[in-house]
């Protein structure tokens, strides 16, 4: 294997782009835009810099975030203080900076889509405005509207969930986090360079329902939205059952990425499960592996033993986080109230907030380390019907 071609520029395929480039391989990477803006926040979470320290370790303009402020209806706020900082950049100078790593590493960008791929052999032709290019390997990081549907997660319209907002003029030192009535999301309001990115993500609701939402939430706010740049995405966010099934590679490709469905089910997080599926894909390819469907195979058991196992388990939370009933009132308003008065719960959501608890020991974590009394003893009571089973590996 001699060259691999890396199918779209984001965070996962620069990283890839520059993992597999800084190794000698012959490393190209088309994309159509090669850096461009999301209507997310760019949070990074403590999970991703500590692991990646270069994430934190550099010249990139970046807000250092330790207050988050959560609400839901009939709850009020509550305040957490991260001790572990969240990193909010610009999605575009994120990008970018990433992309200046894979060209420095050797990688060689290339300013177009790819339109169609077919197999020749052991070998790809892929099809561009500017002619035929050909590759032993393929990482496919097209994001989530993947045009190529012979590579990459087949998303289904229950398998996503749109987010969209604004940016608009503002200076806030912390995040919030506002929960809705009857809705699988959440609105935020991220603190950036220059100005706030404020957004909406939601699941079975209509990008025009979200829309409106958020921007009667943006007037009651005193946030005006008329004028602000607008801008939506489509994430993956796979149900419990779409996990197991979920097609992340084949003869001669890997998904990373948006591509293969690896956002968090919950959080709508995709910028760390970007960054590792990008490293564990070329860990696999550098493999010393047999042949290529011994990496491809190896990709595979990477991204379940890693990660998977717990966006699987926390796709089964989710309905029950956003939509569930616990102790007679909405999930999302008892989060806020047990953050309010109890430091343990508390220092479980930052845990969360941080990417340090897995939803896999969530629930175990919740009944050996809360606080004593009536609060503990409610919890006890209800949590085996709040969280499911433990998920099989």
């Amino acid at each position: 294997m001699k060259r691999v071609a890396i199918l779209g520029g984001g965070p996962a395929g620069a990283f890839a782009a520059e993992q597999l480039a800084a190794t000698g391989l012959k490393v190209q990477l088309f994309d159509e835009k090669l850096a461009w803006e999301k209507p997310c926040g760019g949070g990074l979470t403590h999970k991703a810099y500590s692991q990646y320290p270069f994430l934190m370790e550099n010249s990139t303009p970046k807000r250092f975030v330790t207050e988050s402020v959560l609400a839901a209806p009939d709850a009020g706020e509550a305040s957490l203080k991260l001790a572990d900082p969240l990193l909010i950049y610009s999605r575009i100078e994120l990008n970018r900076m990433l992309l200046d790593r894979a060209e420095r590493a050797g990688a060689q960008l290339e300013k177009v889509r790819v339109t169609a791929m077919e197999r020749s052999g052991s070998r790809w032709l892929l099809r561009t405005k500017s002619g035929i290019a050909e590759a032993d390997f393929c990482i496919v990081a097209t994001g989530a509207r993947n045009p190529l549907r012979g590579v990459g997660t087949q998303l289904t319209p229950a398998d996503a969930m749109s987010a969209l907002g604004y940016y608009v003029p503002g200076e806030q030192a912390r995040i919030d986090i506002q929960f809705l009535p009857r809705l699988e999301g959440y609105i935020w309001i991220f603190p950036r360079c220059g100005h706030l990115s404020v957004g909406i993500c939601g699941k079975g609701e209509t990008a025009s329902s979200l829309r409106r939402r958020l921007e009667r939430y943006m007037t009651e706010r005193g946030l005006g939205w008329k004028g602000s740049p607008f801008y939506s995405h489509l994430l993956p966010s796979l149900e419990a059952a779409s996990w197991r099934k979920n097609r992340v590679a084949g003869e001669g490709w890997m998904a990373v990425g948006d591509a293969a469905g690896l956002v968090d089910p919950i959080t709508g997080e995709g910028l760390y499960y970007a960054i590792r599926s990008a490293d564990l894909a070329a860990r696999a390819l550098l493999s010393e592996a047999s042949g290529l469907a011994d990496k491809v195979a190896q990709y595979s058991r990477l991204l379940r033993k890693d990660f998977g196992a717990d966006l699987e388990f926390g796709a089964r939370l989710a309905k029950r986080v956003f939509q569930g009933r616990f102790l007679f009132g909405a999930v999302p308003s008892r989060m806020v109230q047990f953050t309010r008065r109890s430091q343990r719960f508390s220092a479980v959501m930052q845990d969360l907030f941080a990417g340090k608890q897995p939803y896999l020991g969530l629930k175990r974590r919740l009944l050996d380390n809360l606080d004593s009394g009536v609060l503990d003893l409610c919890l006890n009571f209800g949590l085996s019907r709040l969280m499911p089973g433990k998920a099989q590996s």
